[in-house]
C-alpha cells in the first residue's frame, strides 16, 4: 500500500482501472484504456489494478462493481464510477484535471 500512497500523491491525474480477468466489462475497458494512455502521453498516467491480487486494497477503497475507474491527483480521489466507460469520457475527465 506505500507503492499506492506514492503513486496517487503525483501532481499529475492517475487514472485507476480495478478489473478482473474473469469478468467481460473489464476486459472491453482493456483497449479504452490503451488508446487513454496513448491520449494523453505523460500529462497522466492510466494504472490497471487486478483486483484478485490487490484485495486489501480492492477493500480499503470499497471497490464492490467492476470495472471501477478512479481519479486521483495530488494525493486526493477527484472522480470515481464503476462501469465501463468510453475513451473520449475518459480523456476529457482527465483533461479536466491536468
Amino acid at each position: 500500500m506505500s507503492k499506492f500512497g506514492e503513486l496517487i500523491n503525483l501532481e499529475i491525474p492517475i487514472l485507476l482501472d480495478f478489473y478482473g480477468d474473469w469478468d467481460d466489462s473489464s476486459s472491453a475497458m482493456h483497449p479504452v484504456l490503451r488508446d487513454v494512455a496513448a491520449a494523453i502521453g505523460d500529462k497522466g498516467k492510466v494504472i490497471k489494478i487486478n483486483v484478485d491480487k490487490n484485495n486489501e486494497l480492492k477493500e480499503a477503497l470499497r471497490v464492490k462493481g467492476l470495472p471501477t475507474l478512479m481519479i486521483y491527483k495530488g494525493g486526493k480521489m477527484v472522480w470515481r464510477q464503476s462501469g465501463e466507460q468510453d475513451a473520449n469520457t475518459l480523456i476529457n475527465l482527465i483533461n479536466d484535471f491536468i
